[in-house]
């Protein structure tokens, strides 16, 4: 479902109708935008789990005066071995069904960063709504059926085992247990209590109790650049955010056609995230720096040619499901969070008194030997989440944004922001316009393994294929859906209303004021 809504005083946009309400009565009760941010994100913990849970990782982005960035990705267990997988013949991390791709998740650790510095309401009246749903149940969405099945023949994947069609009532008490424990006793109510205890004997060797007494959530400084007369910010590395900064950057002096319907707008914008990304694999992990140098940036705009597809490069080495929230309070607080499991439902391994499934994001890791992101103890991967917040130049609030989509999120990004800031398009219609993205045919998550032979994926409903052919590009064609991301954004209209969108290819989403 796709709404758009106007509000004086409060909006939450997600994936979820159950959890846009959720936040939602968290602003009626006076919470802040960051308390509305959790109490949606801990809703979809439980009834999305194809796309987030405790078990995932999140990012968030909070304009509260100023910008800051929480980064709470988990790190490797004190185990992680990379000789032990090459010696089993592995060249890259296992995509699932492997403990060893399950970094310590870091979603706990970020509500409770988050409410610390930013909450106002008690956290356990932030996670009743949650805990009231994995009790008492709620209908199964369109999207969880295409994984509900294989979840369910899984050690710990029970919970699923009812769901045969949308509608089908689904309860997860060990999910509601964990976040009871989380209500009374915070982050080590979790990692500390039956989750943590759970997870250090199923990961073997993997974990160690230090593991997981140490916070993953840090606050750290964002990353912006200056794009179509605004500020753009996101996430530092080992967030990707800084792909989507870059292609803005380059895309900020390209002569982009007044209409997004030419195809030399999508080939221009297509050509600045190849051109931003095509060396992303050797370049991004945890310690990365200067990535958004101007030189390198000009640089690489020099690179595009507007009449043809250039050949850019890029490594010889090596459908994501992630969810995306925003909020904005009567305050003016906007918050961009972002939640996932990597993979839909993740690694495919669940933790077995619990029954949370677990992410798989030690994908990003690389299993070269000395390379800058090698998996490893204690360290975090690099993460294709990329959150986005816009400021005006007098540093107020302009727009809370993002989106699922594995490595597409910066490129799906890229056409929404460029069609709100450049093309002054309303909410709605940034949202639910088709996309392009650079397909490789795999898993979402290894577009810049051989960033020359992407084809461009086109959704249903553009007018770009003829015209990006005639310009060299390889085109295929793909429905309207998911796989071009959920995209949802809150727009801060400079009279202080608020207009926002979820997006329709979400099926369940809702944008929700009041």
């Amino acid at each position: 479902m796709h709404t758009t809504r106007y509000a004086p005083s409060g909006m939450v946009c997600s994936v979820d109708h159950l959890a846009s309400g959720a936040g939602l009565s968290m602003l009626e009760r006076g919470g802040s935008a960051a308390d509305a941010a959790i109490a949606a994100n801990a809703v979809l913990s439980v009834v999305a789990p194809h796309m987030c849970g405790l078990g995932g990782d999140l990012f968030a982005l909070v304009h509260d005066g100023e910008v800051t960035a929480l980064n709470a990705s988990g790190r490797a267990g004190s185990g992680a071995d990379p000789a032990r997988l090459r010696a089993e013949g592995h060249t890259r991390m296992p995509h699932q069904h492997d403990i060893r791709s399950v970094p310590v998740p870091g979603c706990v650790d970020g509500w409770a960063a988050l409410h610390a510095r930013h909450g106002r309401l008690p956290l356990a009246e932030l996670l009743a709504p949650a805990v009231r749903l994995a009790r008492e149940g709620f209908p199964a969405s369109p999207l969880m059926l295409t994984g509900a099945a294989n979840a369910a023949r899984r050690p710990g994947g029970g919970d699923f085992a009812s769901v045969r069609a949308a509608g089908d009532r689904v309860t997860r008490p060990g999910v509601a247990r964990a976040l009871e424990a989380v209500a009374a006793g915070g982050r080590d109510g979790f990692y500390l209590g039956e989750f943590g205890q759970g997870l250090v004997e199923l990961g073997a060797g993997e974990y160690t109790e230090d593991d997981l007494a140490a916070p993953a959530a840090d606050w750290v400084e964002p990353l912006k650049v200056r794009a179509f007369g605004h500020d753009v910010w996101s996430m530092p590395p080992n967030s990707q955010g800084y792909l989507l900064l870059m292609s803005l950057a380059i895309a900020d002096r390209l002569e982009l056609p007044p209409s997004p319907r030419h195809a030399a707008w999508a080939h221009l914008l297509a050509e600045a995230a190849r051109a931003a990304g095509h060396d992303r694999l050797d370049v991004l992990h945890e310690d990365a720096k200067e990535l958004l140098d101007p030189a390198e940036i000009a640089r690489r705009r020099a690179l595009i040619d507007p009449l043809s597809r250039v050949r850019l490069g890029g490594p010889a080495q090596r459908d994501g499901d992630t969810t995306y929230l925003c909020a904005v309070d009567g305050d003016g607080m906007g918050v961009s969070l972002i939640q996932s499991n990597a993979s839909g439902f993740g690694s495919m391994v669940f933790e077995p008194r619990t029954g949370i499934n677990l992410h798989n994001r030690g994908i990003g890791f690389s299993l070269k030997p000395g390379h800058p992101a090698e998996y490893g103890p204690r360290r975090r991967p690099p993460h294709t989440l990329t959150p986005a917040l816009i400021t005006r130049p007098d540093g107020t609030l302009r727009t809370v944004a993002g989106t699922m989509g594995g490595d597409a999120q910066p490129q799906i990004l890229l056409q929404v922001i460029t069609r709100l800031l450049r093309h002054g398009e309303d909410p709605g219609q940034a949202i639910s316009a088709p996309r392009w993205r650079l397909g490789t045919g795999g898993t979402g998550f290894d577009t810049w393994e051989a960033p020359d032979a992407a084809v461009v994926d086109l959704e249903e409903g553009t007018t770009w294929s003829d015209g990006l052919a005639a310009l060299g590009h390889r085109v295929a064609a793909l429905p309207y859906g998911g796989s071009f991301g959920h995209a949802h954004l809150i727009d801060v209209r400079p009279d202080g209303m608020l207009a926002g969108a979820a997006d329709p290819r979400s099926l369940v989403g809702a944008a929700i004021g009041r």
